[in-house]
């Protein structure tokens, strides 16, 4: 007894020891926030209560009509789903690396593609106890055939040589095959093949349905249906707008097409109430025109997109409702905040911009549908968000978004502009633009100019403000100065040895560049720069928040904090489960924001990552500051302390010679108990002296680091 007495507390001291040492992995960490919501969503499929979603980040699964989604990708090695079918509970998913089963509703999956000779399945069909797949490749794809649920498939492909196998759709006995600009039938499960084009030339046969008595193809040049079997088939476009035909579904009498169209133009979904003959179109409530899938549950109707994720619509189409929470696969750029409000621009089509509330509890989607943005930028009242495509490069709000007018004149045209940095100085704001350099507003955004005398690399990643300096980083021409608000430029190079320069930022005197080989650091406007990497590696950093001393780094390999002026970087992506390309971060309301590439926004505690942690919210009695643990410590020690009421706090570490040495506090707290933890990793032994001071209170203790 008294053995396991003893084991237990060396358990407890091991555990206390390790939360000691590995903080971050015993404080809150990284949580993925509810959006904004969306996935570039390519098919569907519905049993029972159960919604299936195949998307380019793999499968996701809702329970309550798309309320909430879930990934369920256990197993499921190829994330690009482009095809969902049952057969009986068995799951099948068509992806870019074969064909997957999932015998637990998407539980887990296994791959099973024995026989199957190129594995980029676009299309599944089930007929009976056959399976069908679909590969997409002209000499080894076609048509495959398993008959014992994927165990093993045959090539069936007899009939015909191009191999590009889009579609596929069964029709009582009959199999139809969509293939480049033709539709083949066959009716001997795929043995044999004939052309079911009926004389007419379609192009790119993208969906096949069998509706009733009606077989409809939707192609690149409109809908058309046949009653006989492909024999003949006759046009069925009146009224549809756009005739990019992508699928379609039956819910009762009513049918729905879902069709694509750039900037709510054309596209969208369409109903037809007389089998084909007219279509209207019905888009109230979707934001996205480019519809790639839909199915029905019940009375629902479904419609996923490309990049808004899925919509609703349980009145026949006369409104749809964005139900895409959980779904977060949109690549967050650029985000901002004003006051309570938290904004995050996505690239890729169908994103726009997002708004929060609630610091990314939820979103909503609030305007420029269907754009890239790039860069968004808060100057007073006023919102800017830059963009790569639409009517206006820069788009200008004075209502948190709710409206938007073209802020363009003077701004350059021609092919594709897109703005990539936004720098505010005053009433002034600088543009930075892909092969067009800078241009400069002084009347939000009436008029553009464009300020490029002396900028001989005009490919404009970032900007940054530094009182009457202003810094351009450029690709391949490292950063440029300008004093004089950009009428004239002065490359300051000296010492960056690496001059592709992704992002820049401002903390007091010091500049800090991140370059596509990691970090450079100036404390002399620009005049040399010190490499500062230890931690961090020569990856590329492509963002940087700045919140007092702290500084915040965003690379390809996720983010990192430095909380020494860049001396020393610690990586800060525990609980991110993707690997975490960081395009964005801001800090604001006491928490860290992190736009990923393609998994959307997520969050952590600002005091918690960087150290601080609110440990109980009991009032105390006084004023207190308690002695490190462990001390002697190496290199990981404890902090805390003791707020009665709220006020400004600062804790400060110096040396012996009273040289500060690193800020572990500054901020207003409430009144409570706090932690702090001090990593001495990059400090040599010795004694070192930690102060905290508050309004009313200061109190100073000595701590020894051993190494």
């Amino acid at each position: 007894m008294k053995r396991k007495f003893i084991q237990l507390v060396f358990l407890v001291l091991v555990l206390i020891a390790h939360c000691t040492l590995n903080i971050d992995n015993c404080y809150t960490q990284w949580v993925h926030s509810s959006g904004p919501g969306g996935a570039i969503v390519q098919c569907f499929a519905v049993s029972g209560l159960n919604l299936y979603a195949g998307t380019t980040k793999g499968i996701y699964l809702s329970i309550d009509n798309g309320t909430t989604w879930t990934a369920v990708n256990n197993g499921l090695t190829s994330q690009g789903v482009y095809a969902l079918t049952f057969s009986g509970t068995n799951l099948f998913a068509g992806t870019g690396g074969g064909v997957f089963i999932s015998t637990n509703f998407g539980s887990s999956w296994t791959a099973v593609n024995n026989g199957i000779t190129y594995i980029d399945i676009r299309a599944l069909a089930v007929s009976g106890n056959n399976i069908f797949a679909g590969s997409y490749s002209l000499s080894t794809g076609g048509v495959f055939l398993s008959t014992n649920n994927g165990t093993s498939w045959t090539a069936v492909n007899s009939g015909f040589t191009n191999k590009n196998v889009s579609s596929l759709a069964v029709m009582g006995t009959n199999l139809f095959a969509g293939i480049g600009g033709n539709v083949y039938l066959s009716t001997n499960n795929g043995a044999n093949w004939t052309g079911a084009n009926g004389g007419i030339t379609m192009s790119n046969v993208y969906s096949l349905t069998a509706i009733g008595t009606k077989l409809f193809a939707g192609t690149s040049n409109g809908l058309f249906s046949s009653v006989n079997n492909g024999a003949n088939w006759t046009a069925a476009n009146s009224g549809l707008t756009s005739y990019f035909v992508t699928s379609l579904k039956a819910s009762g009498a009513n049918i729905f097409a879902g069709t694509t169209g750039a900037f709510q133009i054309g596209g969208g979904v369409f109903l037809s109430t007389d089998e084909g003959t007219t279509w209207s179109s019905v888009n109230n409530g979707i934001v996205n025109y480019v519809i790639n899938a839909l199915t029905v549950s019940g009375t629902k109707v479904f419609a996923g997109s490309y990049g808004n994720g899925v919509y609703l619509t349980a009145n026949n189409g006369s409104s749809w409702t964005s139900v895409s929470n959980g779904m977060a696969d949109r690549s967050i750029y650029a985000l901002a905040v004003s006051g309570s409000n938290i904004f995050a621009g996505g690239a890729g089509w169908g994103t726009g911009l997002s708004l929060s509330t609630d610091n990314a509890l939820s979103w909503t989607d609030i305007g420029l549908p269907n754009l890239s943005i790039f860069a968004l930028a808060v100057s007073g009242t006023n919102l800017f968000a830059g963009t790569s495509s639409g009517s206006g490069v820069v788009y200008l709000s004075t209502n948190n978004g709710i409206n938007w007018t073209v802020a363009n004149n003077g701004l350059p045209t021609g092919s594709v502009p897109h703005v990539l940095a936004f720098a505010v100085s005053g009433t002034k704001l600088f543009a930075g633009f892909n092969n067009r350099g800078v241009y400069l507003t002084s009347n939000n955004g009436t008029n553009w100019t464009a300020v490029n005398n002396g900028l001989t690399h005009q490919y404009v990643y970032s900007l940054a403000v530094l009182d009457t300096n202003v810094f351009a980083g450029t690709q391949g021409g490292g950063v440029f100065l300008s004093t004089n608000n950009g009428t004239n430029w002065t490359a300051v190079t000296n010492g960056l040895t690496n001059l592709y320069v992704y992002s820049l930022a401002v903390m007091g005197t010091k500049v800090f560049a991140g370059t596509s080989g990691g970090v450079y650091l100036s404390t002399n406007n620009g005049s040399s720069w010190t490499e500062v990497n230890n931690g961090i590696g020569f990856q590329s950093v492509i963002s940087f928040a700045v919140s007092g001393t702290n500084i915040f780094a965003g690379t390809g390999g996720g983010i990192f904090l430095s909380t020494n002026s860049g001396t020393n970087w610690i990586q800060k992506n525990q609980g991110i489960n993707v690997v975490p390309t960081t395009r964005a971060l801001l800090t604001a309301n006491n928490y860290i924001f992190a736009g990923i590439e393609e998994n959307s926004i997520w969050r952590r505690s600002y005091s918690e990552i960087i150290g601080i942690k609110n440990i109980s919210t009991e009032i105390p009695v006084k004023y207190s500051l308690s002695q490190n643990y462990p001390n002697p410590f190496n290199p990981m020690t404890i902090i805390n302390y003791e707020l009665k009421i709220t006020s400004y706090v600062n804790m400060i570490v110096y040396d012996v010679m009273g040289k500060e040495v690193v800020t572990l506090v500054n901020e207003k707290q409430s009144p409570g108990t706090y932690q702090v933890e001090f990593d001495a990793g990059s400090l040599t032994s010795g004694v070192y002296f930690y102060r905290l001071t508050t309004e009313g209170f200061s109190d100073a203790k000595r701590m020894m680091l051993v190494k």
